[in-house]
């Protein structure tokens, strides 16, 4: 799948958020992909025409973004483009779970990727977060896992997308086969940013490998996590949040496919 991404170099259309588009650009980069981001309702259909996928987050929404977000989707659709949303802070406020309610109705996404506070209130049209990070209370710990698989792949049936969300425990899944996925490190949560690049990421996975998003999902987001734990053992005590962004990025860039495929930590359900 990563060696599918750095030979085909995929294009990615994104409409993401002005605290981490410098991040996401980054590791597109970092990963072989190929980034560009317009939100002008004015170009967004032109730029997704020349693209080969799409990513979409809702993170700092505003209501001129939403038209530009429902545009570009439909457009991708159009097309047979793959696209990726990230329901950032679904729950946080009725902008926000109605958009990525809206989104979800107007437009077909190849894969929704989110925590798992947000996934439930898209599944369920209403819920609560806290802020833009999943609410403690619906942690997916080992003892409620099948819970969580069962839940991740009703709401795959339903979207026609695959389905990846991701906390201490990654499950990715359609509505038959699950990856429940073991990389990453806690430190992850403390960079503003790792999910909407794990998102850019995994619209170039998807784009690169079209006949096997499932698939393609999972690799992405085992990348992310091992290059999460291999960053995480670089740093020294003179390292701060600052240089383990940085260390997640050149890991994501020097990672080969041999080394996804030994480090990747996952079961199948």
């Amino acid at each position: 799948m990563l060696d599918n991404v750095r030979i085909s170099a995929p294009l990615i259309h994104n409409i993401t958020n002005y605290v981490t588009v410098n991040d996401c650009a980054n590791i597109l980069l970092a990963c072989g992909g190929s980034p560009i981001m317009a939100d002008d309702v004015d170009e967004v259909e032109e730029i997704t025409a020349v693209c080969g996928g799409l990513n979409i987050n809702i993170g700092t929404l505003s209501r001129r973004t939403v038209s530009a977000m429902l545009r570009a989707g439909k457009k991708a659709n159009e097309l047979g483009h793959p696209s990726v949303l990230d329901p950032v802070g679904a729950g946080a406020s009725v902008l926000r779970t109605n958009t990525a309610l809206k989104l979800l109705e107007k437009v077909k996404f190849t894969v929704i990727r989110g925590n798992i506070s947000e996934m439930k209130v898209l599944a369920l049209g209403r819920g609560s977060t806290k802020g833009v990070d999943a609410d403690a209370a619906d942690a997916v710990t080992p003892e409620f896992l099948d819970q969580a698989v069962a839940f991740a792949k009703d709401f795959s049936r339903r979207t026609a997308a695959v389905v990846a969300m991701t906390g201490a425990i990654d499950i990715v899944t359609d509505s038959e086969k699950a990856f429940c996925i073991y990389n990453g490190h806690p430190d992850m949560s403390k960079i503003t940013g790792t999910g909407c690049q794990l998102s850019a990421m995994t619209a170039a996975y998807v784009t690169a490998n079209p006949n096997a998003p499932l698939e393609a999902a999972a690799a992405a987001v085992c990348a992310m996590g091992l290059c999460g734990e291999k960053a995480r053992a670089r740093m020294t005590g003179l390292d701060g949040n600052a240089s383990y962004r940085n260390y997640i990025i050149d890991a994501v860039c020097n990672l080969t496919g041999e080394e996804l495929e030994r480090g990747a930590r996952y079961e199948v359900r």
